[in-house]
């Protein structure tokens, strides 16, 4: 859910890529061509190997409608409302019979992988605070849809034992867990660090940083070799935005934590990689994430002169847990149109 009022840094070319991000990112965009491909709408011209239309998609440019909602916000009341893929995502069951757990699993980027891995074939447990039931139940409506089982956990992850009871009540319900995806986060845009309290700053830590820590802790004596972790990092750990210190810093720190802890991690056979994500429309933006001057223009220093919506980020989180990434490891993958790192 995660990245915001994010600025283009230096473009550094693929030339300069080390061979081994070279391999990672033509792992990635690989899969990501299947997804892509069924986003598009017709009224291109046709592929010559395909038939399939190639056609950019028409989604919202700003200037977006000033809108404020109390945190932490429900998608179904943004104007306009972002597109996670629930139209468009088609599978191919890259993940048939595996289990997930997607915290933040209600909106933004963790309902995206939530629909993308249901019609994968995957079994998906999510994870909300309580107000945002609404928007939980239409993603169960939509796994369930896919003929996949759906459960849902309400609960507040920046209480340490609720988190250990998360992971426990995933892996009853589901069976087992196959892949973890730590999505949920706290944005706050302040503009000054002589208004950044502690309480906020700790707030931020304990959704973004803590919470993950707990969960992942938690998890890991339940999964198997083959299993994944994937962590919505953010470009704002690379090219931070002076009015979002507080979340910028604790998505360095999840870039520190995935690497790290993918070394730890490498002999059992556990997988653990990050999304990093440019502006993206999701309920963190409307819920404080940006001024009502910085929502107008949300997204537009992209490259794409928008900001990117949930469903254009879900077939990377399908690759990163499928089986054709099975030597991909430690890996930061930015999906961010074309803004800053990595």
């Amino acid at each position: 859910m995660d990245s915001q009022n994010d600025k283009p840094g230096n473009d550094h070319g693929n030339d300069h890529l080390q061979p081994s991000r070279r391999r990672f990112v033509g792992t990635v965009a690989a899969g990501l061509a299947a997804p892509a491909l069924a986003q598009s709408q017709g009224g291109g011209q046709a592929s010559a190997s395909t038939g399939r239309p190639l056609t950019p998609p028409n989604y919202p440019k700003p200037p977006f409608q000033r809108q404020k909602q109390e945190w932490p916000g429900l998608a179904s009341k943004m104007i306009p409302p972002p597109d996670h893929g629930e139209t468009s995502y088609k599978g191919s069951g890259k993940l048939t019979g595996r289990r997930a757990l997607i915290t933040g699993g209600d909106s933004g980027m963790g309902r995206a992988a939530a629909i993308a891995y249901a019609r994968e074939g995957a079994d998906v447990a999510i994870n909300y605070l309580p107000h945002e039931e609404p928007d939980a139940r239409d993603v169960a409506d939509l796994i369930r849809k896919a003929g996949r089982k759906a459960v849902l956990i309400p609960g507040d992850i920046r209480d340490e034992a609720f988190c250990k009871r998360l992971v426990a009540d995933a892996v009853k319900q589901l069976g087992g867990l196959d892949i973890l995806v730590s999505n949920a986060a706290r944005q706050q845009s302040i503009e000054s660090i002589l208004d950044l309290s502690t309480a906020e700053m700790d707030q931020h830590f304990k959704t973004n940083l803590y919470a993950m820590f707990w969960i992942v802790k938690a998890a890991v004596p339940h999964m198997q070799p083959g299993s994944a972790i994937i962590v919505t990092a953010s470009v704002q750990a690379y090219e931070p935005s002076p009015n979002l210190l507080a979340y910028a810093s604790t998505k360095a720190a999840q870039v520190a934590f995935t690497k790290a802890l993918a070394k730890q991690l490498g002999d059992k056979g556990i997988r653990v990689n990050a999304v990093a994500p440019g502006p993206v429309w999701t309920p963190l933006q409307v819920t404080g994430g940006q001024s009502q001057e910085g929502l107008e223009k949300f997204g537009s220093e992209s490259l794409m002169k928008r900001p990117g919506q949930p469903g254009e980020l879900a077939g990377a989180y399908v690759i990163l847990a499928a089986a054709e990434s099975s030597f991909t490891t430690g890996q930061i993958y930015g999906v961010t149109g074309g803004a800053g790192w990595p």
